[in-house]
Parts: C-alpha cells; structure tokens; sequence
C-alpha cells in the first residue's frame, strides 16, 4: 500500500492553508464569524496541530493523553502557526512513509472507540485537513472579505 497520493494531496492543501496565512494580519486572528464559533485563530491551530494530533490518535492515545497534548501546544502569531503547520506535516510524512504494508494495514482503535487501520486514519487526516480548510475559506470570503483568491483543489 502507497501512501503517496494521499501525502500529496495533504501535502497540495497544506500549501494552499499557507498562501491563506500569507494574507492575513495578525489582528484578523481574533476574527470570529458568530460568537460562539471558533476565530480564525482557533481554526488555524487547530490545523497546526492535526497532523500531531491525529498521529496520535491513530496510535491509541487515551483522552487524557489528548487532552495534556492539546493543553501544551500554543500557536500565538501567524508565523507560528505557519511554522507549526509545515513542521507537523513534514512529521507525518515521514512517519507514513516508514510504514510497512503490514503497519498501514494494523487497526487501532480511537479512546471514542473507533476502530480504522493505519492507512484509514491517514484518509481520516485528509478529510479532516479539507473539513478546515474550507471553514477556514468560507470564514475569510464571506465573513470578512478576504477572498484569497486560491484553488483548493488541483
């Protein structure tokens, strides 16, 4: 089993998150569309730290464990989070890329009780990373008119 294709298309929307950081000001990080929806801040570390995040998960990281992890990360400024977001994914690139056939094919099960082979949650992290990503757009064209202008998909 390749993992390729599917890196690749992580990889093509990471680049895209970063060209949507490239015009965005530090302020526009308190931005939020309704108060009790995440700003764009919150989005944006939340897309820092997913693919550490559901690394984790896919490997049977308790609730507690998730809830110590999310409590550790902060992304403060628009660089950090730029940082955060390539650094994570060049991780995981790396880490799926190790994989045997056999490790992609192990199933874990998540502390929801969600069961998925390795490979699966890697689909999972794609999903994920889209579902934001176009939160992530749809926040910054209709909300505050910053349209970035980019594709989403190639």
């Amino acid at each position: 089993m390749n993992c390729l294709s599917v890196l690749h298309q992580i990889e093509f929307a990471v680049h895209t998150l970063v060209r949507m950081i490239e015009i965005l000001e530090e302020n526009d990080l308190e931005k939020r569309p309704s108060p009790d929806k995440r700003s764009i801040g919150e989005v944006l570390e939340h897309l820092a730290t997913l693919f550490e995040a559901d690394w984790r998960i896919s490997k049977g990281a308790s609730k507690e464990e998730m809830d110590e992890f999310y409590a550790g990360i902060s992304y403060p400024s628009l660089e950090s989070i730029k940082e955060g977001l390539l650094s994570n994914y060049e991780t995981l690139r790396s880490r799926y890329s190790k994989l045997s056939n056999e490790e992609l094919l192990a199933k874990t099960t998540s502390y929801w009780g969600v069961t998925y082979t390795r490979y699966e949650w890697l689909l999972e992290i794609l999903a994920h990373l889209y579902h934001h990503r176009g939160q992530l757009h749809a926040m910054l064209t209709y909300c505050y008119g910053k349209d970035p202008g980019i594709p989403l998909f190639e």
